[in-house]
């Protein structure tokens, strides 16, 4: 019979191989490591609080046919198979998870459910920007840094038909929020403290800004965006300034009183332009 060799292995290489070992053991915990800080959420799942549009994805284990997608409505309530009508707004998933697998234990439809609720779209935790802004939408609030200017910037920034005030509301402490903030005032004063932290469910409008409009003798007649402290004379210049028949002498002003009409008067050169103005400019007759 042919006896079995044994093979030594030279104990150098045995302290290669195991050093090898423990280094991508180590290499391997540290790249889990960093790339759970990488993904890490910036807010709890478990705590979130389900708001109206929220689209969540609600399975019972061994019941594939209780799978459904599902979005919360206004009313705050999510439509489920078997048990109806859900109110889930104001549950964190957990808690919804709970009250799902009560009802339909409660209502006999499975013994011992184990229901599971996966958040796809988090409403609650985004914010809603309107108005004269170049890409108006929803955005999330990671994505923005927490801060009104971040949340513009997302939303393409301010339109050049938008005002400088923008109007932020939503819940603080449980109450009504509003609070109107001149961001051009803000960038040139230096006043960090405006460029406030937002919530989810916040709101963000941009109103249109003040408009006149010139036509008449002058290069450019339209439409145009009106300053602070406008003058009739800085007007013309926005239009181009006025054509070789046109007259300073016959700029006529029409401009809607408290009552709502429209009254025309004549006007100077230095006179304030007011939001709504129109400014007609007469041909001369000479």
């Amino acid at each position: 019979m042919q006896q079995s060799k044994t093979i030594a292995i030279p104990g150098p290489v045995r302290l290669v191989g195991a050093f090898r070992r423990q280094f991508l053991l180590l290499g391997t915990l540290a790249a889990i490591l960093m790339a759970g800080s990488a993904i890490r959420p910036a807010f709890a799942v478990e705590e979130y609080l389900l708001t109206p549009s929220d689209v969540i994805k609600v399975s019972v284990f061994k019941n594939p046919d209780l799978t459904v997608d599902a979005r919360v409505s206004e009313a705050g309530t999510i439509g489920f198979p078997l048990v109806g009508s859900v109110p889930v707004a104001g549950l964190t998933l957990p808690g919804a998870e709970r009250k799902i697998a009560q009802l339909l234990k409660d209502g006999g439809f499975v013994l011992n459910p184990q229901v599971n609720i996966l958040l796809t779209t988090a409403v609650g935790n985004q914010v809603a920007v309107l108005g004269q802004v170049n890409r108006p939408g929803r955005y999330p609030i990671e994505g923005a840094g927490g801060n009104l200017t971040g949340m513009l910037a997302q939303a393409g920034g301010i339109a050049t038909t938008g005002a400088d005030l923008v109007i932020v509301t939503g819940m603080r402490n449980g109450k009504a929020f509003r609070k109107e903030i001149d961001v051009v005032g803000m960038s040139l004063n230096g006043t960090p403290a405006d460029d406030i932290e937002l919530r989810g469910g916040d709101t963000l409008f941009v109103n249109r800004s003040p408009m006149f409009y010139i036509y008449g003798q002058v290069q450019r007649p339209g439409q145009y965006r009106l300053e602070k402290g406008m003058t009739v004379m800085q007007a013309l210049a926005d239009g181009g300034g006025m054509t070789g028949k046109g007259t300073s002498r016959g700029i006529v002003l029409h401009r809607r009183d408290p009552s709502g009409k429209v009254k025309e008067s004549s006007t100077s050169l230095d006179d304030d332009v007011r939001d709504q103005d129109v400014i007609y400019v007469k041909e001369s007759v000479f």
